[in-house]
């Protein structure tokens, strides 16, 4: 008897949501990074175990929005949300309770969805902390489970699966056996170059970047990318490229190589700078780029309100 389930991951911007779905999946799905708003778009995980399938939707961090590609990722975190059978809410253990938990305990209310509370990491704190962490939540809302981890070091990960195996439903799959997203080729390889974006740059410079596919071309044990880096200052271009272009190598070495082991193939990666303007705030260029509201499925009904207001 097969039976399924999904599962919405959701929270504030460096919990480790995409960590905590990487680990459960054994695989990287997602690009992880220390910067916050990592993650833009929701991201399809699945883990499939005997005759048991989940199906995970990895979310934007849910933040106060201060451009259009902000509402996007917002827009993305809510409608992300009302997709899952379960919400799993992912917090970080040493932080305090804040409006945006509190947002999504208010959703959970109203919309009595189950809920599973992931308290990560663990591995950064005393048991004090953790038991404290626990009492707060727990004064807020009755979680069907709470499951303490470090999605990190992987510590106590395989019992947020046996807790959410609880909710699971007789039916078909909706995936093939070992398909562990439904990401395009061209999307996973767009993040990745963004992801070594994220890791070689200064804080300031990454939010402003987006990475468009121009060209995806395989050809035997060829796979041929043309990519474009969008940028919104001459100055960040500038950083970007580095001096006499070593910062634009590095980043196409890390991204290339890692693009090989997932392709199988050797990589022929062709980088492009360019600067669109304050291009996060233009709604044509947000979504020329791949962050398109209408594309989400969103429940106009549903008012709940998850924007973090710090």
């Amino acid at each position: 008897m097969k039976r399924t389930v999904f599962i919405s991951i959701v929270g504030r911007p460096n919990v480790g949501k995409s960590t905590l779905m990487n680990c459960i999946l054994g695989e990287k799905v997602a690009i992880v990074s220390n910067k916050p708003q990592t993650t833009r778009n929701c991201i399809h995980g699945i883990f499939t175990r005997g005759e048991d399938q989940f199906v995970f939707f990895d979310t934007p961090g849910i933040h106060q929005p201060k451009n259009r590609l902000g509402e996007y990722m917002v827009s993305a975190a809510k409608v992300g949300m009302q997709q899952g059978d379960v919400v799993m809410l992912v917090a970080d253990v040493t932080k305090p309770v804040t409006k945006t938990e509190e947002n999504v305990i208010k959703y959970l209310k109203q919309s009595k969805t189950p809920s599973v509370l992931v308290l990560n990491k663990i591995d950064t704190c005393n048991r004090e902390q953790i038991a404290a962490a626990i009492a707060a939540y727990a004064a807020l809302h009755e979680f069907d489970a709470v499951v303490p981890v470090s999605a990190r070091s992987g510590n106590h990960v395989d019992e947020v699966i046996d807790e959410l195996s609880k909710f699971l439903n007789e039916s078909e799959w909706f995936f093939p056996e070992d398909e562990v997203t439904d990401q395009p080729m061209r999307q996973y390889a767009s993040e990745i170059i963004r992801e070594k974006l994220l890791r070689a740059l200064d804080r300031e410079v990454p939010h402003g970047i987006a990475v468009v596919i121009e060209d995806y071309t395989e050809d035997g044990n060829l796979t041929s990318i043309r990519a474009e880096i969008i940028c919104e200052k001459a100055t960040h271009k500038r950083i970007i490229i580095g001096k006499n272009g070593d910062v634009l190598k590095k980043i196409g070495t890390y991204a290339r190589e890692e693009l090989e082991k997932v392709t199988g193939t050797k990589v022929y990666l062709n980088l492009w700078v360019k600067v669109k303007d304050n291009w996060r705030d233009s709604e044509g260029l947000v979504r020329n780029f791949g962050y398109d509201k209408k594309d989400l499925e969103e429940d106009k009904d549903d008012d709940a309100d998850l924007d973090d207001e710090v």
